[in-house]
């Protein structure tokens, strides 16, 4: 099995994640053109609801065995990590068999009294098979992960991705002729199908993996019963113990936001209708939001999420070994890494919203939210790195008060701006908005207390000044450039102006250095190929 150094292991999520996030347009471009901003509505209704039992099931278990895993073989202890799997798999598959049953059996009673629209129960009735499913590759996602490494995890999730998509498209296809509800159960059916694939692509990649260390290692093999004993004496319930400890905390702090998705979907719809907005443009106005608008937003944020996987167990080992040092570059690298990965995407998304949106949905409506919350973009991409660290450093109970003292100010936000006819969705926009600035300066201030952690608020400052050069040589190039009659055109182009002015800056203003890009996989060869000579 491949161990990769944290640089390489977040760039190998990095690229599926960001090979992800681009396929992920392709539904979120043809499915609106399929079902309609109202099918998609019903679609995103559902999901609150399914993330939340999804949390439930797996919740803080992945970050558990992969912290875990990381403290066995940091220890010298491999054969810790097959009893760590077993207990975890016992864990999920059977709580998931648990939640499946009672979502099929409440699901009448579920969405026509809690959710806003009773058209979601053909949704709803077909997302349930995914609970075991999710839970099964989630364990084995933390397992690799905690090993260090990321390719089966990567491998796997673009797999599924690839699945997902074609088979979302064709279902809603097939089935839109009998409505809009079951196009948008078409849709469900596809990304349960999505992830049946990814599951079986990483258990064939775990058993290969298995297969190959006993062809290895057959002395090891032959002594296995009698190693048997050592085993038995940390019993599986210890083991759970353990797990448990570390995973129910960061599980609050996730079923937190899962709720809080789950009452900003039930409460967004309601306020719209309590500020006279009727039912089936409320139930679109939130695909909209939801469905198109926040998905482009979080399309950087693969770098973000790359990160916070890779930080745990690299966190985790170095404090194991009270290595502070290490901690904080790492904390360094992923919260610069971050802000250098997403600034220019929140640039464009910001200057040229409008026409972004139009190209991509067709849409206008769609470019005025996307406008309202490109500015505070960075806080998300910050906030995932900072929560990493606090469940890394056994502070998920910090993370979690953080997290639900956002959630309490965005419903209110929703409540009492939504409700108002002279904000609308516009007002659970501004919920947002300030549910994620206000996290991310908790997490960053819970984690500058707990490790000492200065914050170089100098990157901060140049980054800004980045985005804002950027910003004016992106709006210049577009308004300028002799290809009006030609959107498209005029957008790619504009933006590989922006993208030419980005990167230009950051070498400039040293937000990145050579060093930095010698630490990558493939450009740091070629660049010491080019030194050697």
């Amino acid at each position: 099995m491949t161990k990769q150094s944290f640089i390489k292991g977040t760039l190998i999520l990095l690229a599926a994640g960001i090979l992800n996030r681009l396929l992920g347009f392709i539904p979120r471009i043809a499915l609106p053109r399929i079902i309609g901003p109202e099918g998609v509505g019903i679609y995103q209704l559902g999901y609150p609801f399914f993330i939340v039992l999804v949390t439930i099931i797996t919740g803080g278990i992945p970050l558990a065995i992969a912290k875990m895993v990381a403290e066995a073989e940091g220890s010298g202890k491999p054969d810790a990590s097959k009893q760590i799997l077993r207990v975890s798999l016992t864990l999920t598959v059977t709580t998931g068999a648990l939640f499946m049953g009672l979502s099929l059996a409440l699901a009448p009673w579920v969405t026509t009294v809690l959710l806003p629209d009773e058209r979601v129960f053909q949704t709803f009735v077909s997302m349930t098979p995914m609970m075991i499913i999710i839970a099964v590759t989630a364990v084995y996602r933390g397992y690799f992960q905690g090993k260090q490494n990321m390719i089966p995890s990567a491998s796997s999730s673009v797999i599924e991705t690839i699945v997902r998509i074609i088979c979302m498209l064709w279902f809603a296809h097939l089935l839109m002729p009998k409505g809009i509800a079951y196009g948008a159960a078409g849709a469900m059916l596809g990304t349960a199908v999505g992830e049946l694939i990814g599951m079986i692509a990483i258990l064939l990649q775990y058993f290969g993996d298995d297969r190959k260390r006993s062809k290895l290692s057959p002395q090891h093999n032959a002594v296995q019963p009698a190693d048997a004993k050592p085993e038995a004496s940390v019993p599986g319930r210890h083991i759970l113990r353990r797990m448990l400890g570390i995973a129910l905390p960061v599980t609050g702090g996730r079923m937190i936001g899962s709720f809080s998705y789950l009452l900003e979907t039930i409460l967004t719809n309601r306020s719209l209708a309590l500020a006279g907005i009727a039912t089936g443009i409320a139930t679109a106005q939130y695909g909209a939001l939801q469905g198109m608008a926040i998905p482009l937003l979080l399309l950087p944020g693969a770098m973000a999420m790359s990160l916070a996987t890779s930080l745990v167990p690299s966190l985790s080992e170095a404090a194991a070994r009270n290595d502070r040092v290490t901690i904080h570059k790492r904390m360094n690298q992923a919260l610069r890494l971050a802000l250098v990965t997403g600034a220019p995407f929140a640039t464009i998304m910001y200057v040229l919203a409008e026409p972004l949106c139009l190209l991509l949905y067709n849409n206008k409506e769609v470019g005025t939210m996307l406008k309202l919350m490109a500015p505070f973009a960075l806080f998300i991409y910050v906030q995932a790195p900072l929560q990493a660290a606090l469940q890394a450093l056994d502070r998920p109970g910090r993370a979690l008060i953080n997290t639900l003292t956002g959630a309490v100010i965005k419903m209110g936000l929703i409540v009492y701006l939504a409700s108002n006819p002279a904000f609308g969705i516009r007002g659970a926009i501004i919920a947002i908005i300030v549910n994620s600035i206000a996290v991310t300066i908790l997490h960053g201030f819970s984690v500058s207390r707990l490790i000492g952690f200065r914050f170089r608020f100098l990157d901060y400052i140049k980054t800004a000044a980045v985005m804002l050069i950027m910003g004016s040589g992106v709006l210049y190039a577009y308004r300028h450039l002799p290809f009006a009659n030609m959107n498209w055109l005029q957008f790619l182009l504009a933006t590989a102006c922006g993208i030419l002015i980005y990167l230009l800056l950051i070498f400039i203003t040293r937000l990145v250095t050579l060093r930095d890009l010698e630490r990558m996989p493939l450009i740091g060869t070629w660049l010491n190929d080019r030194k050697s000579r």
